[in-house]
């Protein structure tokens, strides 16, 4: 496809005081995002818009990976009167915390969800009752099932991957605000055209399947949707601009992966973000989620200025990180056209098919693509994604973070590149450390 950039010009820092509705979007007396950021002009010169609403939701517990559990009843071992908190976790048997003995048990916890034989078998793990509700291992419940695809509200996007509870304060662990955001976080550029970069979404075509409930949460740099929403905007991945520029994520950005040491990336057009506060629980140690990157970009713009990109960005930045992005390859490097994870493919040769110079086997065939607009099932060629991966992070107990999951094109906004991501959960262990790895789909 002939490639024309539709812009060049930075984005320019625009404020506005008036307080506006624009079709469905209702436009703030703020320039200042929940996030810090400011409001960003499009290309074309426009004011910032706003981000998204916030409400109360249902609240469903969480999974976590099974670690070490309290008590099994809501008793006080450690015999504290009801005024003391023997284990300093914050909570007190007047305030319902059913064994002060252990800071991992107490309403601020979340359950711990295993499996044995209910005598200490299966590793020696015994169900337990760390959030005090009188149930020991109770399923979470989902929130996610009555969604719209193109939900304006970014605590649906939340509750999509399965973060269903809200924080009610600092005692209460929770999603605390959920925002769309520009790539730093800022309010995003106003008009139709960015909320088509979100989607809420039963499945991708026929063969991906959500990892977690009933739905997933997808961002695009063209548009949100399966070729088959065409009346709620699906347009083409194959040369749909938004025609709005962006800022680059907060830190060292763009990166080049290092397999493509020539490469120079382009300005970021067409970004779509959402960013959420999120306050963890008691006896959280870390958090896990699934993701999946498709690119038309592949297979013509591999190591090339068209370099689009996937982040997950992690505030307080882990150690060791030097900008707060937590999603990266099997060589270390950003997720993007020149990740090493891009295992879904095909072309008209192969595989082993030839980009950019370097060799993709394909090792997932290309059924992933099939209905989705990433492949050839839809007229021309197969492009890419990465499969199913699994991205996991270190957290503070009783801490606030902010997690932001954002996707943008590089160099102009055609060729869209898209992301899914679903199953979040939190972990019980502690030792956690940031990695993504590879996971098998869902039957």
């Amino acid at each position: 496809m002939h490639r024309v950039p539709f812009f060049s010009q930075r984005p320019v820092l625009v404020a506005f005081s008036t307080l506006c509705l624009v079709g469905a979007y209702a436009c703030s007396a703020s320039t200042t995002s929940k996030f810090g950021g400011k409001s960003t002009a499009n290309a074309a010169g426009g004011a910032g818009g706003e981000g998204g609403a916030i409400e109360t939701s249902t609240e469903a517990g969480l999974d976590l990976a099974a670690g070490s559990g309290g008590d099994t009843g809501n008793e006080n071992l450690c015999n504290s009167g009801e005024n003391d908190d023997a284990d300093k976790d914050g909570f007190t048997p007047k305030d319902g915390d059913c064994n002060d003995c252990d800071p991992n048990v107490n309403p601020n916890a979340v359950e711990v969800i295993g499996s044995s034989d209910g005598q200490g078998g299966a590793g020696g793990y015994v169900p337990s009752d760390e959030n005090c509700d009188g149930k020991a291992d109770e399923a979470p419940a989902a929130c996610d099932a009555a969604l719209a695809v193109d939900s304006k509200d970014a605590m649906d996007e939340a509750r999509a991957i399965g973060l269903c509870k809200q924080s009610k304060g600092p005692k209460d662990w929770g999603v605390i605000a959920a925002e769309w955001t520009n790539l730093d976080q800022g309010l995003p550029p106003p008009g139709p055209n960015y909320a088509l970069g979100h989607g809420i979404l039963p499945a991708f075509g026929p063969n991906v399947k959500v990892q977690e409930g009933m739905t997933m949460l997808a961002l695009s740099s063209g548009t949100a949707r399966q070729p088959k929403d065409i009346a709620l905007g699906y347009q083409p991945v194959s040369g749909f601009s938004k025609g709005y520029s962006t800022p680059q994520p907060k830190g060292q950005f763009p990166k080049e992966a290092k397999t493509c040491p020539f490469a120079s990336t382009g300005a970021a057009h067409d970004g779509a973000s959402v960013t959420m506060k999120i306050r963890t629980p008691s006896n959280a140690q870390g958090f896990r989620f699934n993701f999946n990157f498709f690119t038309y970009e592949w297979p013509s713009f591999v190591c090339s200025t068209f370099n689009d990109f996937f982040v997950a960005m992690l505030d307080p930045v882990p150690m060791g990180l030097v900008d707060g992005n937590i999603s990266f390859d099997k060589n270390g490097d950003p997720v993007s056209v020149n990740n090493a994870f891009l295992e879904v493919c095909g072309c008209f040769s192969g595989p082993p098919c030839t980009a950019g110079g370097k060799q993709f086997t394909c090792p997932l065939g290309n059924a992933g693509l099939v209905g989705t607009g990433f492949g050839a099932d839809l007229g021309g060629s197969d492009h890419a994604s990465s499969g199913w991966l699994e991205t996991q992070a270190p957290v503070l107990p009783n801490s606030e973070i902010t997690l932001q999951f954002a996707v943008s094109d590089s160099g102009d906004g055609v060729l869209d590149s898209s992301v899914l991501v679903d199953n979040f959960r939190w972990i019980a262990e502690p030792g956690t450390t940031v990695a993504t790895n590879t996971v098998p789909d869902p039957k």
